[in-house]
């Protein structure tokens, strides 16, 4: 750097008017001074912050759109509100966000995002149908009750207890995770299935069966928050655990034999939450996995992919 660069321009002019015309040579002392350093104190000037993250404006989808299934996605830049078939999304703060499709969904739903400044981006989801079983089960329709009477009488505060923790919406990122299976063995039971007990037509079957010995160990598929963990075994479901995901994704875990954890338990992925059992209405020792996001009954394997092991 020279003087002269660093001079005002009118005090260059009036120096060239005294410049005599022969050459004057630089002053090296001066065009040695080195640019000053960028510290505060001894601590250097921390680097500039990263550039803004890119702009999206549309939905990025990972996944296929089929009953039982669910996506993750990432909504467009500036989204303020989100809908599923006019049902509201919940919207993590980073825009991503989670959504899934019943067992009898419609051929096809619309995703809308509204954008800050009111605009609509909109997505039209074409829903796969899915192929469902029939199974017929060696097992009483009543389940664990003495009779139909004592299962009418007990069924619908059993019914308010699911309900309830169903309802409770608990902070967790569980719903981000790659989930696992909760205990590896013979799948012995299939989502969506039409099950018939003992000749009487019942419901579809709701989540995925794995039959192992009882007192096998099973552990949390993802991170979450026990919402219900029954004092006592359901007519149905038996020793009933139920764990929230966030999201409006949670977890149930039927006919368990021992529970080891308790309601407001926050839990972590791989972690032990009870054994195995056959309580309720089972026919042997097994694990039933189920799953919702919302009112929308899903596929556990299509979370969980392949099972190893």
């Amino acid at each position: 750097m020279t003087i002269a660069s660093e001079w005002p321009r009118g005090a260059i002019a009036l120096a060239l008017l005294t410049i005599p015309t022969s050459c004057i040579p630089p002053d090296k002392s001066a065009a040695a001074v080195p640019p000053p350093q960028r510290t505060v104190g001894e601590r250097p000037v921390p680097p500039p912050p990263p550039p803004p993250a890119p702009v999206v404006r549309d939905f990025v989808l990972g996944g296929r759109a089929e009953q039982g299934a669910a996506l993750l996605g990432q909504a467009p830049t500036g989204t303020r509100s989100l809908t599923l078939g006019g049902m509201p999304v919940a919207l993590a703060p980073d825009g991503a966000f989670l959504i899934a499709f019943d067992r009898d969904a419609g051929p096809s739903a619309l995703l809308v995002a509204v954008l800050a400044d009111g605009r609509l981006v909109e997505r039209m989801l074409a829903i796969a149908p899915g192929a469902w079983r029939l199974e017929h089960i060696n097992a009483p329709y009543r389940g664990s009750a003495s009779s139909d009477a004592d299962f009418e009488r007990r069924r619908p505060a059993e019914l308010a207890q699911i309900a309830a923790a169903r309802r409770v919406d608990q902070a967790s990122d569980g719903w981000r995770q790659r989930f696992v299976w909760p205990v590896t063995g013979r799948r012995s039971g299939f989502f969506g299935s039409q099950r018939v007990y003992q000749g009487k037509p019942g419901s579809y079957h709701s989540g995925a069966d794995i039959a192992v010995p009882a007192g096998t160990p099973f552990v949390a598929p993802a991170d979450g928050v026990v919402v219900l963990a029954a004092s006592s075994p359901f007519t149905l479901e038996g020793n009933l655990l139920i764990v929230d995901h966030g999201m409006g994704l949670n977890s149930a875990f039927l006919h368990c034999q021992r529970l080891d954890v308790k309601v407001g338990d926050r839990v972590v992925q791989g972690q032990p939450l009870g054994t195995v059992g056959k309580t309720g209405r089972a026919t042997g020792p097994h694990l039933h996995w189920g799953m919702k996001w919302g009112d929308a009954r899903i596929d556990p394997a299509k979370l969980a992919g392949p099972m190893g092991g």
